[in-house]
């Protein structure tokens, strides 16, 4: 086998959204995985809509998921010289034709052949047209189109796959589809192949709904001379109301989560264990995942998308994450509501804290933990008024006594003080110093805040409860 050679082709007309993501995956796991290529091409000839913004920003989202391509990136408009030489080539083969079809005339067919029960095709009108009525109307400047001559009433288009084997397309089952609009423009179908080609690519991964657009693009790189590249049609990745993820229908952005604080491993994990169900829970990077892959056996049937199971990803990364890796993610979340903190405390918080936290952004929830002047919820202060005073007088006696930060050794003498016992000793206790009926065990918690920070904060609770 020659170099594998895949490519990840996006449209610079918007920012990268989930089913990109899943396409850009599998063929740069496929080409890291077969020692190959993997090449990022912007097809970018819709010059109308083509935005640098959105070339910076699709690179930015493939770094952010350590998609690393292989030199630099290539655009589809450097090859506009070749994609015309093609259609020249195929037009002097009787291979493509221009189509002089209105619009209208077209959808007339289109429902004619509907009533007669026949699928909706082109009828091959233009087609029929002799060479001087072809080059007659060229030169009277009437609109047109140009579409591939591949229909027929025999013959075969077999495009191969790694999933599918060889998978056959009667012509007699196949349209001639439109090359260049009638504005002048290439459709997808033409630059894409001739791009592939002269590119060299070898291996196209893609979803199955461009299993159609595939024979056509074998059967114009075979008429041209190259040999097509073999393909794999995935199953469709679906969103979770089981409808076909688009950008239209309500597909995340890659900037939108980054912005909201995934990591790109969860999206790594959720997107690479879809249609690969043995990948082993421990695999939580993205090259323990690739050993855990083949792409040659992911699954045919379309797959579901699930919010949920990606932020279920991030908390157990969130949760592996050593106090050193974490301490820095939790500055940054404090600093956008301007909280500081010194390194050693914020190192601590950090280890107090590892696997109590979904996301980073959770750690607001617990500004109590840093600032004893932070609000506690009126369900919370309905808990602290319920214990009383008499229970928190206690609480600081005892705290003072035994400084605090022995959680076992405080509790137990303001149970012989108080005579409570039970989550009616322990809750209160950690709402006040906390603000959160949940969260990490409570010895650290009272090493974290220390003897003063405990009795300041059981001070400010009995002011609170007016005791």
């Amino acid at each position: 086998m020659s170099k594998v050679v895949t490519r990840f082709a996006p449209s610079p007309t918007g920012l990268m959204h989930l089913g990109n993501v899943r396409t850009a995956m599998l063929n740069w796991m496929f080409a890291r995985k077969m020692g190959g290529t993997f090449l990022l091409r912007f097809e970018d000839t819709d010059q109308s809509r083509s935005e640098q913004q959105y070339i910076d920003a699709l690179k930015m989202d493939m770094l952010w998921l350590g998609l690393q391509w292989d030199g630099e990136p290539l655009f589809q408009s450097a090859h506009a010289e070749q994609h015309r030489t093609a259609l020249e080539n195929l037009a002097e083969a009787n291979l493509a034709y221009p189509c002089f079809c209105t619009e209208s005339q077209l959808n007339l067919d289109r429902k004619l052949a509907t009533s007669r029960g026949l699928p909706p095709r082109y009828n091959g009108r233009c087609r029929a047209l002799s060479a001087e009525e072809r080059q007659a109307k060229l030169d009277a400047g009437e609109t047109h189109t140009w579409r591939l001559a591949v229909h027929a009433d025999s013959g075969e288009v077999v495009v191969p796959d790694l999933l599918r084997d060889n998978v056959v397309f009667l012509r007699k089952d196949l349209d001639d589809p439109v090359v260049v609009r009638s504005d002048g423009t290439f459709t997808f179908l033409l630059p894409n192949a001739i791009d592939d080609a002269m590119d060299g690519v070898t291996h196209v991964l893609r979803g199955d709904d461009h299993l159609t657009n595939s024979a056509y693009q074998v059967w114009m790189l075979e008429s041209l001379g190259y040999t097509a590249p073999v393909c794999l049609h995935h199953g469709l990745l679906l969103g979770e109301d089981g409808a076909k993820l688009s950008k239209r229908t309500g597909s995340h952005s890659v900037a939108d989560l980054r912005a909201a604080g995934l990591f790109p491993e969860a999206l790594q994990q959720a997107m690479i264990r879809l249609g690969h169900p043995n990948i082993p829970d421990d695999a939580l990077s993205l090259d323990a995942l690739m050993q855990h892959t083949d792409v040659e056996h992911l699954s045919t049937s379309s797959v579901r998308w699930s919010n949920d199971d990606m932020w279920r990803w991030h908390t157990k990364i969130l949760h592996s994450k050593s106090a050193s890796e974490l301490a820095p993610l939790l500055r940054q979340a404090l600093a956008k509501h301007h909280i500081d903190m010194d390194e050693k405390q914020l190192l601590a918080l950090a280890e107090m804290m590892r696997g109590n936290l979904n996301r980073v952004e959770d750690i607001l929830d617990f500004q109590r933990l840093f600032d004893e002047t932070s609000d506690i919820s009126d369900e919370h202060v309905v808990v602290l008024q319920e214990a009383g005073s008499v229970f928190f007088n206690h609480a600081l006696t005892t705290a003072k006594a035994t400084s605090g930060t022995d959680w076992k050794a405080w509790t137990t003498a303001l149970k012989e003080a108080s005579g409570v016992k039970g989550k009616a000793l322990f809750m209160p206790l950690r709402i006040a110093l906390t603000g959160q009926a949940h969260g990490p065990e409570m010895s650290k918690v009272v090493v974290f805040l220390g003897a003063d920070g405990i009795q300041i904060r059981l001070h400010q609770v009995l002011e609170l409860i007016g005791g």
